[in-house]
């Protein structure tokens, strides 16, 4: 994101399958999520209000609900108007200290907004932070469909048999004054 707009949707089309499945089931989703290093506190910049549009698009045109903060009771009310098969995404996480410190108040808090935890970052898995951890440890856990399949590909790449070498061309290097032209 810059100025304000997203410039790659690239993460938020990968999510988009986790996100559309859970709404089709009648779900209220709750999207949590941080970007760039507030330091624990509001930094317009660095605001998710910008992707609200593009997620929406990603599912589809389904309304995605910008929520202003991610936890307290004015979160906890919008959450709780949510109707079955409504998004809403929740303020940069890391506005809050609480999680990067993954503070166990803050947790308790985010835990509080939902009954199931689904975690599609595989990218921010191995953080300790309280979204991350913290919240999986409160509610039942599971994989979102890009979890899934980062796991499937480094489990791939982990039962490839020693040894093997993956397939690589390079072309012939022409030297000077040769007579011969490369293939």
């Amino acid at each position: 994101m810059r100025e304000g707009a997203v410039g790659d949707a690239t993460r938020i089309d990968r999510v988009a399958p986790t996100l559309s499945e859970l709404a089709e089931r009648g779900a209220r989703v709750i999207v949590a999520s941080h970007f760039g290093r507030p330091k624990g506190k509001p930094v317009a910049a660095m605001s998710l209000s910008p992707l609200a549009e593009p997620l929406s698009h990603a599912l589809g045109g389904l309304p995605v609900h910008f929520v202003s903060d991610c936890i307290g009771d004015g979160t906890e009310a919008a959450v709780a108007a949510l109707a079955p098969g409504d998004v809403a995404l929740l303020e940069n996480l890391r506005f809050h200290p609480g999680e990067e410190a993954n503070d166990p108040a803050f947790a308790d808090a985010l835990a509080r907004l939902a009954d199931l935890y689904v975690n599609d970052a595989f990218s921010a898995a191995h953080r300790a932070h309280a979204s991350t951890t913290a919240v999986a440890e409160r509610l039942p856990s599971a994989a979102g469909r890009l979890m899934q399949a980062e796991l499937e590909a480094l489990g791939k790449a982990l039962r490839r048999p020693s040894g093997r070498s993956s397939p690589s061309s390079a072309a012939p290097r022409s030297r000077p004054n040769s007579r011969s032209s490369p293939i």
